[in-house]
């Protein structure tokens, strides 16, 4: 995640120059200026800022093409010696600090792991008593907490990297700054066609957790980034929008949830409860349709906002697909479905943990200070935004 960080300064540091004049209608060359900036404002030793200027202009005069040129050999020699080094006159440490530079390790940043420990505690909280685990007991939840965490960080790493993604229309950059960064957007989008799990999945592979179920929801998580992206980006361009794709990506959403109950099932050593599972999908399936209506337009700074930051909501979806009138009376048979289903799973579980479940979804929901949300209290559809790009304009004017 190096890379993304990297070209996340990339783009900051081209939206400081556009206007100041720096950008120029070749996008090689404003990366280059953009990498040459970020390179004189990163601390060296005691120089500073008049040094450095000082130090490049004495030298300019002796730099040249072929001067580069042999550097570049140079350089590329060192790389290659430096990977002949014989592995078996290194120490074991050694080879750890080494493979920690591995494109192919499963590293997380202290951002994304922030991130996570809101779904970390709710799923504590929310699927433990189906492995018959006590949330309120340390000891049970620090015993498998470091692969929960390491799992749900890594989603989150690659969840805000495809937010970034679906944030570029809306971002607010003008100017030439704004055709350079959309220009970037491949570059982004690489990281997903490029088995984005793969580092992850040898993470689990190598400690023996990893399961064919847990692998296919990961393919699923690609696939809801993938339809996340079509569908948001169809929606900023007003293109048809299938409804297939709108349900199949609401299936799909909560597969992180998923993917850390099938780990805790191989944590423990336990045969997957399909029951449970089935109940929880279904669950899952209501409560992402909750939050969507929580989160469709927001007046708190601190929560975010799917329609001004294009993200997948359901709602948005069905007013795109039916209508600003029509779409909220299809949801609501959506939900109504739903229900059924649910209560049908509902009747099937223990009636000691079917009560516990119940109670924690109350729990939940005044926490979070919804008065809308499954399975209780009423459904409330919030005013409708017929037209987005209006209400994102005016949005950014206040």
């Amino acid at each position: 995640m190096e890379e993304l960080r990297r070209l996340e300064q990339v783009q900051r540091t081209l939206a400081f120059m556009q206007p100041r004049g720096f950008l120029s209608n070749n996008q090689d060359s404003d990366r280059f200026l953009a990498n040459f900036i970020l390179l004189l404002v990163q601390p060296c030793g005691e120089l500073n800022f008049d040094n450095k200027c000082r130090l490049i202009l004495q030298h300019l005069p002796s730099l040249s093409p072929s001067l580069l040129e042999e550097a570049s050999l140079w350089l590329s020699e060192g790389a290659s010696q430096q990977n002949c080094i014989p592995s078996d006159i290194l120490k074991e440490s050694e080879c750890d600090l080494l493979a920690s530079h591995y494109d192919d390790r499963a590293m997380v940043g202290l951002d994304a792991m922030q991130r996570a420990n809101s779904t970390l505690e709710d799923f504590c909280r929310s699927y433990l008593m189906f492995h018959g685990m006590d949330a309120g007991s340390p000891q049970a939840i620090f015993k498998y907490l470091p692969v929960l965490s390491f799992t749900e960080s890594y989603i989150y790493q690659l969840d805000t990297l495809n937010e970034k993604i679906l944030d570029v229309p809306t971002n607010g950059i003008t100017g030439g700054a704004e055709e350079i960064y959309h220009k970037q957007v491949p570059n982004l989008t690489d990281v997903f066609k490029a088995v984005p799990f793969k580092p992850l999945i040898g993470m689990l592979e190598h400690h023996g957790l990893l399961t064919e179920r847990i692998r296919e929801e990961l393919r699923f998580g690609e696939e809801y980034w993938a339809l996340e992206r079509k569908l948001c980006w169809a929606l900023m361009s007003r293109k048809q929008v299938s409804i297939e794709n709108v349900m199949r990506a609401i299936h799909l959403k909560s597969f992180d949830y998923r993917v850390l109950n099938l780990l805790l099932y191989q944590l423990r050593g336990e045969k997957v409860n399909d029951l449970h599972m089935e109940f929880l999908s279904i669950s899952e399936f209501l409560v992402e349709i909750s939050d969507d209506l929580f989160d469709y337009e927001v007046s708190s700074l601190i929560d975010k906002d799917d329609v001004l930051e294009n993200n997948f909501n359901i709602l948005r979806m069905f007013v795109r697909i039916y209508g600003p009138s029509t779409g909220p009376t299809m949801l609501a048979k959506c939900i109504s479905k739903a229900e059924e289903k649910y209560q049908a799973l509902l009747k099937s579980l223990d009636l000691e943990l079917s009560i516990n479940y119940q109670r924690r979804c109350e729990e939940a929901a005044k926490e979070g200070g919804m008065i809308s949300g499954h399975p209780f209290g009423t459904w409330t559809i919030p005013p409708i935004i017929a037209d987005e790009e209006s209400y994102r304009s005016n949005s950014s004017l206040k």
